[in-house]
């Protein structure tokens, strides 16, 4: 796996827990998590789009970000599940797996 797409993967996981610690964030270490949450995310966004598509960078850490707030939110919070969230979760993977995988590595290699 390309580590470029690795950190974009890693910096989508760490905009679910500032997304969470915005909502559920409790005293100094669970705001001192967030804030760095939030750094750490940008931070390998950034990179990564230095190296891939920024467009394709942008829309896949944002629809995994998105999976996985809602997710966390049903796993974690007590957040209902209804079958027109988990639709409209697989319409999202599917909109996300569709853009990586029409990235044109040939290009993206050029960017290097």
């Amino acid at each position: 796996m390309d580590r470029h797409w690795l950190s974009v993967y890693a910096a989508a996981l760490f905009e679910v827990l500032w997304v969470v610690g915005l909502a559920h964030a409790e005293g100094f270490l669970g705001w001192t998590g967030t804030f760095v949450a939030i750094i750490l995310s940008n931070l390998l966004l950034l990179r990564a789009s230095r190296f891939l598509p920024a467009g394709t960078v942008y829309s896949v850490f944002v629809g995994l970000g998105s999976i996985g707030a809602v997710l966390s939110e049903m796993v974690f919070f007590g957040e209902p599940i209804q079958l027109l969230k988990l639709i409209c979760i697989l319409i999202i993977v599917a909109g996300v797996i569709g853009l990586k995988l029409s990235t044109d590595e040939e290009a993206r290699k050029g960017l290097e």
